[in-house]
């Protein structure tokens, strides 16, 4: 799930710091705000790249998810974004558990002794 995640987090970080040179060019916004919201969220969304696995990690990484969604406010394109993001970091966990899930099962295959090999003998 880590890995997943991770790179969904990463791709964010690239998208949040390209919607803030978007926002830069409304004139409504200030530079140093924008820089500040931008800075904040891309600093959060390296961290949870490595809180992923700890608990409340996930449930942070939901609320970065609905962050950039409603950034969709200032950049309408973020309203797009935000969703393909949300379904990228729902894909992230759903099927990292998963993988999480079937590394433990053959994890405990191998370390179990094999009862069709002492039968073979």
């Amino acid at each position: 799930m880590r890995t997943l995640c991770s790179s969904t987090l990463i791709g964010e970080f690239f998208i949040i710091g390209f919607a803030g040179l978007v926002a830069m060019k409304d004139p409504d916004l200030s530079m140093s705000t924008v820089w500040t919201v931008c800075g904040i969220a891309m600093f959060l969304s390296v961290v949870l790249c490595g809180m992923v696995t700890r608990p409340g990690g996930v449930a942070l990484g939901w609320a970065l998810q609905i962050a950039l969604v409603a950034s969709g406010f200032f950049v309408p394109m973020m309203f797009v974004l935000g969703v393909l993001f949300g379904a990228l970091w729902w894909a992230s966990v759903h099927f990292g558990r998963k993988i999480d899930e079937a590394k433990a099962r053959f994890a405990a295959q191998a370390d179990s002794p094999s009862t069709d090999a002492a039968d073979a003998v």
